[in-house]
């Protein structure tokens, strides 16, 4: 064969592999409303950018005739490309090719392109839309897919790894995306679960529906697996490339900084009004949060989840931080077993990837109840407490409202290592409310006395003048300082500033035992 003839044949196998499974797959996938694993990666890469990968294997099974169904590339796309001229590795499953499913092929492909993202320090993407295990190849491809699990696992922590739930994603498959830091499912195409419809109904009796048990309104509401939620694959790729902004490449490296053009210095007033003066009434926590960072850009991650408690990335003055905060309309803030394992988790990531925790804290407390109790509250709000004890990164708190009993040391407090620490001057900071606390202390008084309510209204208003401010903490160095409202968004990006060269470290082990 001549240079011209090998050319050519090139270009002949090419063309085969950029048909998956052929055109009348490709006609039905478009069919369900979803693309083929090249055209999103085509849409979320740089355009030009993607550079793919064992486009010319084929899998190596001849039981069951599979040696007459043989794709090049098999049932997944491979490579790297760049987002915003950043690099990552991608790999995108083929549902036009045996319906996406996961063989011994499959799976060397995908651990490739995590092998080459961890010694490259590159965050790793993963597009599923997937039937399963390949039933053909039988336990291969359930080692397979242990082989994908251990690399989620040695890259936790060094590269950042994504997962767009595209389609389907079921059984064993759905613990590589558990595995990773963020999920992004879309709108009646996405489906999660360990065992369907079918299963569940013939085990337990229950109908549901695949929307019902596994859809991605349910994974982000009620089950928290999933972080955000497209309305369609286009919104899909979108937000992992706005994700993807916000992070560093890896565990080495510091966020990229942009310069958002908005005045790091900037003051703004109606941060003094937003806080009501009944301790009663709630507030909306955003609002706070878009009046001090930059340009009020806010991508909030677990939205639909535990929203007592807010997660999310933000810049100031360009440098990206990680906002926890407390949502006072929601729960009145309380931490509840969803909120601190929300938290938790956030926290962690951060300080994994060198992204610096700004915490607005408004917290009444752990929620009380018997089914709290018994769920496990302790454990889990201890969570929230370990993560932030353990992260190093900077940390900054600002206080606006309550601070009350141990979810005041939980917070982000100075004595777990806070760095800067300020509150507003409606700050409230105690053991608890003042109602609970007077019952408590003046038990015996309120009993004795001849109008045992008014004494009470009169010692609630003794234990407000002493407690329900920042000062008594303030005079104890639990706070750096108390601040003008209006001065936040500065004061935050001067101690970021003065944090950035920060040095701390945990003692030397093995690993830690978190309570999980």
């Amino acid at each position: 064969m001549d240079t011209k003839a090998k050319k050519e044949m090139l270009e002949k196998l090419r063309k085969e592999a950029l048909l998956g499974g052929g055109q009348d797959r490709i006609d039905a996938q478009h069919a369900k409303g979803k693309m083929t694993a090249r055209e999103r990666v085509e849409a979320f890469l740089d355009k030009g950018t993607f550079r793919e990968l064992d486009a010319f294997v084929t899998h190596r099974t001849h039981d069951f005739q599979m040696d007459r169904k043989t794709f090049l590339g098999d049932s997944v796309v491979t490579g790297w490309g760049q987002v915003d001229g950043r690099p990552v590795y991608v790999f995108s499953q083929d549902f036009t090719v045996l319906g996406g499913s996961l063989g011994e092929v499959h799976a060397e492909k995908i651990c490739k392109v995590m092998d080459l993202a961890v010694k490259n320090g590159v965050p790793v993407i993963g597009l599923n839309d997937s039937g399963g295990a390949r039933i053909q190849e039988g336990v291969v491809s359930l080692g397979a897919y242990a082989d994908i699990f251990l690399r989620n696992t040695l890259a936790s922590g060094v590269v950042p790894q994504i997962s767009a739930i595209l389609g389907p994603c079921a059984g064993g498959a759905v613990y590589s995306p558990a595995l990773t830091d963020f999920i992004l499912m879309v709108k009646k195409t996405s489906h999660m679960f360990i065992t369907g419809p079918d299963v569940v109904k013939t085990v337990t009796h229950e109908d549901v529906s695949m929307d019902e048990l596994g859809g991605a309104g349910i994974h982000a509401s009620k089950s928290g697996v999933a972080h955000f939620v497209a309305e369609d694959e286009n919104d899909a790729l979108a937000t992992l490339r706005q994700l993807l902004s916000y992070l560093p490449l890896n565990n080495m490296e510091d966020p990229p900084r942009v310069d958002t053009g908005d005045d790091p210095a900037r003051r703004d007033e109606s941060l003094n009004t937003i806080v009501p003066d009944d301790p009663r009434k709630a507030y909306d926590m955003h609002e706070i949060i878009s009046k001090v960072v930059d340009n009020g850009e806010f991508l909030e991650v677990h939205q639909a989840f535990a929203g007592n408690m807010i997660v999310g990335f933000a810049r100031l003055d360009g440098h990206v931080v990680g906002v926890v905060a407390n949502q006072p309309l929601v729960l009145a803030g309380v931490l509840d077993i969803d909120a601190s394992v929300k938290g938790a988790r956030f926290v962690r990531f951060c300080d994994a990837f060198n992204i610096p925790i700004v915490t607005f804290e408004d917290v009444p407390g752990f929620m009380p109840g018997v089914d709290q109790e018994h769920r496990g509250i302790i454990l889990h709000g201890a969570k929230l407490l370990y993560a932030y004890c353990e992260a190093t990164v900077p940390k900054l708190t600002v206080i606006t409202r309550k601070a009350y009993g141990g979810a005041y040391d939980v917070m982000s407090s100075k004595h777990i290592r806070g760095d800067y620490n300020v509150a507003w001057p409606t700050a409230e900071i105690a053991v608890m409310g003042p109602d609970g606390a007077v019952n408590i202390i003046f038990r015996k008084e309120i009993a004795e006395a001849a109008d045992p309510a008014a004494k009470r209204a009169e010692l609630i208003e003794l234990y407000k003048d002493k407690f329900a401010n920042p000062f008594v903490a303030a005079s104890r160095g639990y706070l750096d300082d108390v601040i003008d409202p209006a001065d936040t968004r500065a004061r935050l990006i001067e101690a970021l500033k003065i944090c950035s060269a920060k040095r701390d470290q945990n003692p030397p082990r093995k690993h830690s035992t978190m309570p999980l």
